[in-house]
């Protein structure tokens, strides 16, 4: 790409926001002209900078990033938006789509894929990581004719108070049935060191120290 893209990046964690901003002004085609804590501010940025890409977080205070995309839809803003979250809950993915979401990118993306997805919703295009196509795909098949991508009416799953994503949800029913990180790592073809991380993301994210309370956790909040 020749021309320029202005982007302004939306998260609440400054640090990540630096990590960004850094990757994306590497390529000599990227330019970040603003940086948002919370949705509210990145509506404000985009209509006061008009920038040409806004790349933003799911969960941030005073407005979600859905929420932002969708009154920008709204607005009939012309700015693009890709989110870039840490949750892969098909919730989450649905509703980013139907506010208008151009793209739907993890924060484990690599950067080749990050830059691809970016040229490519500049250029009028939309990008999903692998993960999140087969959602949207999934979604669309079990439509039965009706609109394929429907925003479901609540935001967090209330069979998943914890917030797990769908990796974790699977690394879980797995480590219950008694399989090694090893071998969790071969079957979901991921490496050891990721599944480990996922493992420790449990045991943080539902408050346990051991595998006889994480099962008894998981079966409290019929999570398997």
């Amino acid at each position: 790409m020749d021309q320029t893209t202005s982007i302004i990046l939306a998260d609440d964690h400054s640090l990540v926001r630096d990590g960004i901003r850094a990757l994306l002004e590497s390529e000599s085609d990227l330019k970040v002209i603003g940086e948002a804590s919370d949705g509210l501010e990145a509506i404000e940025m985009v209509n006061e900078k008009s920038p040409d890409l806004l790349i933003i977080d799911i969960r941030m205070p005073r407005m979600t990033g859905i929420e932002a995309v969708e009154k920008l839809s709204a607005q009939n803003s012309p700015v693009k938006c890709i989110i870039l979250s840490m949750h892969d809950s098909e919730e989450y993915i649905l509703q980013s789509v139907s506010a208008g979401a151009r793209g739907y990118l993890l924060k484990d993306t690599g950067k080749t894929e990050f830059i691809k997805a970016i040229h490519a919703v500049r250029e009028g295009g939309k990008y999903y990581s692998g993960d999140i196509s087969n959602v949207l795909v999934n979604n669309l098949l079990n439509s039965n004719g009706s609109k394929a991508v429907e925003a479901p009416k609540k935001t967090v799953p209330t069979s998943n108070p914890f917030d797990l994503t769908n990796k974790e949800l699977q690394v879980l029913e797995l480590v219950l049935s008694g399989l090694t990180n090893k071998q969790i790592s071969e079957k979901l073809q991921n490496s050891k060191r990721t599944v480990e991380t996922h493992r420790f993301n449990l045991m943080r994210k539902m408050e346990v120290k051991n595998l006889i309370d994480l099962s008894k956790k998981a079966q409290q909040f019929n999570l398997v």
